[in-house]
């Protein structure tokens, strides 16, 4: 188990922050692997915020001995292999965030965020709703962690020792107990642990927090100005942890007229927090720990508390997290479900892994066989290890993340007639603006292209029709490979002589070649070595052709290279399709040339294929909807609206394309009620900002955010759980589909 612990009290510290030291000792102690990110100084009263215009700065802490001062901190990590801690100039919520996306990953995935323990109490609604300890726990159950605020009430500020390491020990069993007993509905838990000599008698009891509001004035108090105030966020923090005796009436002031300057120095009063839990009935947190009760408060992640939680709660004996084979990480009021992932890329396996900890009472698996009869199971992994069979034999608990059959949209050609049939029937259709005029081919050899171009007479008299004209009147085409991939055998022609030179060439190599497989629906575009270096292709690809009006002139951004986007789209069931929102801004390798202007040796300029490039790729990969913040868009494409309207005709597009192809094709396009599946599917803009379709890849190359934005497949796996996995494994609600626009909702049953 692998714990994140942040505070809002800073490091340890005898004045400000004397528990969190002895709670991780605690931890430690139990066997949980602990990983610590605190602010640098007092947080408290911040609730979830965040500072959105500094730059955050890590400092390096080693913590000294218990209940003492004498941690040290560094400018620079140590590489002893000490135990360092980090400390950051920001906030509790900045704390969970940097903790759990950018250190540790040595460690292990993190299993759970624990916000404090909070130097006093957190309880009632006036302080849980300013608490930053409670901030940081809400930022890790936005997060997807399970996550507890967890909060010591003391009654002295003489830190007694043995009372600390007694709420340590109590506080690590209780948790524990609840991560291995996930609430239903749950996102976190608010703890608050009175200290005591003897906790262990104490009982543990359910509750929600007190509504309750400032009844007493101000929780501000005035001071003269200018006033000379030394104190540091530390002891002032201490002063109001311990200003719980009723205060003075305020003297009587002298009229004055019009407005004193003053200063004004933050003081709640928090005479209104006692006074409201004093009168209050029994079930609430004030209510509780009046009583000297621990009161564990379920909340979710919208500060609304989760019902059917009541009453006393009462420990084992001994608390154990089984391992993760045996017993799920989530709530066990669910059935289990399982799990097989079995992705041949590393960085999207761990991705999956993390996504799918979201699911209640999920366990990994190695064998869909020796699932309990019934049991649900999830497959998702490579096309080729999918046990389809048990997929069709199961239809009412299996699930797998790729449909069987889906050729009418991957293979280049059969995208072609499908967007032709539908356009044919439904000639209004925006497929009839979006798809590129294009011709199919197919051939052997070079000898037999007249053969082949005799139905695509349109083709054959354009390119007759350019020998006529210089090479910038003519009209110029694409020849894509209809079974290749990542840029393998693109070439760019606008005579019969130029096509001709480019099938002699494939011609050539043809002899080191194999046999296509026309059956073979497992086609990716994942790169089996991580990137490629050129356009050659494999010669058992060549016989099934695409050729395309080539797009020119296409919207050049500032940066000068020609571009291309990157949509994920989800297809679930039979059949409702979404669009992930984040998209990528792919850009080629080099300036963007017009066609008579380069050659096909060299086509870094015109193809926007990322794996094609090498080295750092600086500039190739951009979020979509961030190129207009970038100052990307030139001249009068640099207004409002402009990526909107783009992202619009994206959606129109893609929901017509999977209407055409899974109605129209259902041959080539066999939906199955418990399947789903992400496509990378990738669109052209002109000048004239009209979005054209390229081609719809199955299995997309995650990895082409590189490691800065990689955050975006992390939120795409999440989304694809919530919407896709999670509610036919667990029986729950599909979730809202966050960032996910729904395209299309038809119902087409099996196959």
């Amino acid at each position: 188990m692998h714990v994140l612990v942040v505070n809002d009290d800073g490091p340890p510290s005898q004045l400000s922050s004397p528990y969190v030291h002895s709670f991780v000792d605690e931890l430690q102690k139990a066997g949980v692997i602990v990983s610590v990110v605190l602010p640098h100084t007092q947080r408290s009263w911040i609730g979830k915020a965040h500072f959105a215009h500094i730059i955050v700065k890590p400092t390096y802490f080693r913590p000294g001995a218990l209940h003492t001062d004498d941690g040290t901190t560094h400018t620079m990590p140590r590489r002893d292999g000490g135990e360092e801690w980090i400390l950051i100039d920001g906030t509790p919520a900045s704390c969970v965030q940097i903790g759990l996306y950018h250190y540790f990953q040595e460690k292990g995935l993190i299993d759970m965020v624990i916000s404090g323990p909070n130097y006093g109490k957190n309880s009632t609604a006036i302080f849980s709703l300013s608490s930053g300890t409670i901030g940081g726990a809400m930022e890790g159950a936005i997060c997807c962690k399970k996550s507890v605020a967890l909060s010591y009430r003391f009654v002295s500020s003489n830190h007694d020792p043995v009372q600390i390491k007694g709420a340590s020990q109590l506080s690590v069993r209780l948790i524990k107990h609840l991560y291995a007993n996930w609430g239903l509905g749950v996102d976190l838990y608010s703890i608050n642990v009175p200290l005591a000599v003897d906790n262990s008698k104490a009982k543990i009891i359910y509750t929600n927090i007190l509504p309750n509001f400032w009844t007493m004035g101000s929780s501000f108090e005035e001071i003269e100005a200018p006033a000379d105030i030394d104190e540091t966020p530390q002891e002032r923090e201490r002063e109001l942890q311990e200003s719980e005796l009723p205060e003075e009436s305020p003297k009587d002031e002298v009229i004055v007229k019009g407005l004193k300057h003053r200063h004004f120095r933050w003081a709640p009063k928090k005479l209104a927090d006692v006074h409201s839990a004093y009168g209050s009935g029994p079930g609430n947190d004030g209510w509780a720990l009046k009583e000297g009760y621990i009161s564990v408060t379920p909340l979710k992640a919208n500060f609304m508390h989760v019902p059917g939680f009541e009453g006393e709660l009462s420990l084992p004996n001994k608390v154990e997290i089984p391992a993760l084979e045996k017993i799920s990480l989530q709530d066990s009021a669910y059935e289990p479900s399982y799990a097989l992932v079995k992705y041949d890329d590393e960085y999207v396996q761990s991705k999956l892994l993390r996504a799918l900890q979201r699911i209640p009472n999920i366990k990994f698996i190695q064998d869909v066989k020796k699932v309990p009869k019934n049991g649900k199971t999830l497959q998702w992994s490579a096309y080729e290890q999918i046990d389809f069979d048990h997929l069709l034999e199961t239809p009412d608990s299996s699930l797998a993340c790729s449909y069987i059959i889906r050729k009418a949209l991957i293979r280049k050609h059969f995208l072609a007639h499908t967007i032709h049939v539908h356009v044919t029937k439904n000639p209004a259709s925006i497929l009839s603006q979006s798809f590129a005029e294009s011709y199919a081919l197919e051939l052997d050899y070079a000898e037999y292209l007249d053969e082949a171009l005799a139905e695509a007479y349109e083709l054959r008299d354009s390119l007759a029709s350019n020998d006529e004209k210089s090479p910038d009147e003519r009209c110029w085409w694409i020849l894509k490979p209809s079974m290749s991939d990542r840029g393998q055998g693109i070439r760019l022609f606008g005579t019969m002589e130029e096509l001709e030179e480019i099938f002699t060439s494939f011609e050539e190599d043809e002899e080191n070649g194999k046999d296509d497989d026309e059956d073979d629906d497992s086609k990716t575009d994942t790169p089996a070595d991580g990137r490629n270096k050129d356009t050659s292709v494999v010669t058992s690809q060549l016989r099934h052709f695409l050729v395309q009006k080539y797009v020119h002139p296409p919207l050049i951004l500032a940066s000068s290279r020609k571009f291309h986007i990157r949509a994920y789209v989800l297809a679930v069931g039979s059949l409702r399709v979404y669009v992930y929102k984040n998209m990528l801004a792919l850009f080629a390798a080099s300036e963007y040339k017009a066609p008579w202007e380069v050659t096909n040796e060299d086509l870094s300029g015109c193809l926007t294929n990322t794996c094609l490039q090498t080295g750092e790729r600086e500039g190739s990969v951009q979020l979509f909807w961030d190129l207009e913040k970038n100052g990307m868009l030139p001249g009068a494409y640099n207004k409002e609206g402009t990526l909107q309207d783009i992202w619009e005709k994206l959606c129109k597009i893609t929901g017509e394309l999977f209407s055409a192809a899974a109605v129209g094709q259902r041959v080539h396009f066999q939906t199955l009620p418990n399947a789903f599946e992400i496509f990378g599917i990738d669109f052209m803009v002109d000048v004239d900002l009209n979005v054209s379709l390229l081609e719809v890849n199955s299995y997309p190359d995650f990895r082409q955010t590189g490691d800065e934005l990689s955050s975006l497949i992390d939120g795409l796996f999440e989304r694809v759980v919530d919407v896709a996995v999670q509610p036919p494994l667990t029986g729950d609600k599909e979730c809202e589909a966050i960032d996910m626009e729904k395209v299309l909702d038809i119902e087409l049953g099996s196959w």
